[in-house]
């Protein structure tokens, strides 16, 4: 079991690396789990990613910081459980250096 922990204790630290390393890859990233938040089955995922780009571009403190939120309220917020705030998102986004924005989706049946 301690094998598991540790390959996946390095592969996220590598995914951190890779996303520090290519800012295209993290905004396709980002886009990709930022899809995840319309299903609430799997708001986790998207959630997780947005942390996983707060620890690429500067680190949780250094993010939350620059948010204008504690550290502690950030890991709750971006956590599997998370219910972040649009204000949230839109802080951490901005402190990323990134921003939201709107694609068109299905059009719901009036």
């Amino acid at each position: 079991m301690n094998r598991k922990v540790k390959a996946a204790v390095a592969h996220h630290v590598r995914e951190v690396a890779e996303l520090r390393a290519d800012r295209d890859l993290a905004v396709e990233y980002l886009k990709a789990a930022m899809e995840s938040l319309d299903d609430p089955d799997d708001r986790a995922a998207g959630l997780l990613a947005l942390r996983t780009i707060a620890e690429a571009y500067g680190g949780l403190g250094a993010v939350a910081a620059e948010a204008g939120i504690s550290r502690e309220s950030l890991y709750r917020a971006l956590s599997a459980k998370g219910n972040p705030t649009l204000k949230t998102i839109l802080a951490v986004l901005k402190a990323v250096g990134m921003r939201l924005s709107v694609e068109p989706g299905e059009r719901i049946a009036a």
